[in-house]
C-alpha cells in the first residue's frame, strides 16, 4: 500500500504532494514499482496535527481520486479518513476501500456508511485523537487490551454490515516507542482474530528516534522492520517507498518458499 498524502503537513516531507502533476506522477511511480493499493489521505494524523475542515478534506481526496482513476482506472484506491462524509464522497468518486485510524469511534456514522457502501474497511487501534493520543499510552496488558478492542470493533462492524475487514495495531498511535517495538515483535498474537493485518511503520518515529536520525534518513530502518513485520504475520505493508517494500516482499516470499535443493 503506497501512501499518497495530499496534505501540507504530513510528518515526512517527502510524502507531501498537492499539484495535479505531483499526484499523477506519484501514483504512476508507485503503481509502476508494484503498489497493489494507493492510500490517499487529506488529513494528517500525525501527533498534534492541525484540524482540517471536512469540506477541505473532501476536496483534497476527491480531486486525487478523480485524477488517479482517470489516468489509472484499474488502480485500487484506499481513503485514509475517520470521517463518514469524506468516506462517502470518496467512494462515490471512485475509491475502493476505507482506512480509518479510529475504527469508527471518531464518527458515529462511519460504520453505517461503510456498511451501506459495501466496501472493505481497515480498522486501526488508537486512543483519543491525533491531538490527544500522546498522553494516552498507559496499558496494563497491551496485547490483550488491543485484542479486546478489536473483538468489540469487529462485532460492531459486522452488525453494521461490514464483513471485508483488515486490522491495524496502530503503531505510533497512543503508543510509546517501546510499545511499538513490543507490538511489532508480537504481531502474530493478533492473527488469532482471523483478519488480515496491515502494518504502518514506514519512516515513523519508532525508527528515526531510535536511530537518532530524521524521517528522511529512515528508509533503511523501515526496510529492516518491514521484514520483521512480514515474518510476524503482516499481510499488507503501508509504505512511503514502494520499490524497496516490494523488494522486501519478494525476498520474504523467496526465503519462506517450500522447496528442496
Amino acid at each position: 500500500m503506497g501512501i499518497i498524502n495530499v496534505t501540507p503537513d504530513s510528518f515526512f516531507a517527502g510524502s507531501r504532494i498537492n499539484s495535479e502533476a505531483q499526484i499523477l506522477a506519484k501514483a504512476g511511480q508507485m503503481l509502476t514499482e508494484g503498489a497493489d493499493i494507493l492510500d490517499i489521505g487529506g488529513y494528517s494524523s500525525r501527533p498534534d496535527a492541525s484540524e482540517v475542515p471536512t469540506d477541505e478534506e473532501i476536496s483534497r481526496v476527491v480531486r486525487a481520486v478523480l485524477l488517479i482513476k482517470d489516468a489509472y482506472p484499474d488502480a485500487i484506491l484506499s481513503i485514509d479518513t475517520f470521517r463518514a462524509a469524506v468516506a462517502q464522497a470518496a467512494i462515490e468518486a471512485g475509491a475502493d476501500l476505507i482506512n480509518d485510524i479510529s475504527a469508527g469511534l471518531l464518527d458515529e456514522q462511519m460504520l453505517t456508511i461503510v456498511g451501506q457502501l459495501k466496501v472493505p474497511y481497515i480498522a486501526m487501534h488508537m486512543r483519543g485523537t491525533p491531538q490527544t493520543m500522546k498522553g494516552m499510552t498507559d496499558y496494563n496488558d497491551i496485547l490483550n487490551e488491543i485484542a479486546s478492542y478489536f473483538a468489540e470493533r469487529v462485532a460492531t462492524c459486522k452488525a453494521a454490515g461490514i464483513h471485508d475487514l483488515i486490522l491495524d495495531v496502530g503503531l505510533g498511535f497512543a503508543k510509546t516507542i517501546d510499545q511499538n517495538f513490543f507490538l511489532l515483535k508480537n504481531l502474530s498474537y493478533f492473527k488469532q482474530i482471523g483478519f488480515p493485518l496491515l502494518i504502518g511503520l514506514s519512516r515513523k518515529s519508532m525508527i528515526y528516534r531510535t536511530l537518532e536520525i530524521s524521517p528522511e534518513e529512515a528508509l533503511n530502518g523501515s526496510t529492516a522492520l518491514h521484514m520483521v513485520a512480514l515474518e510476524n504475520g503482516a499481510s499488507i505493508l503501508r509504505v512511503h517507498d514502494v520499490k524497496e517494500a516490494v523488494e522486501v516482499v519478494k525476498l520474504y516470499k523467496k526465503i519462506t518458499l517450500d522447496f528442496r535443493l
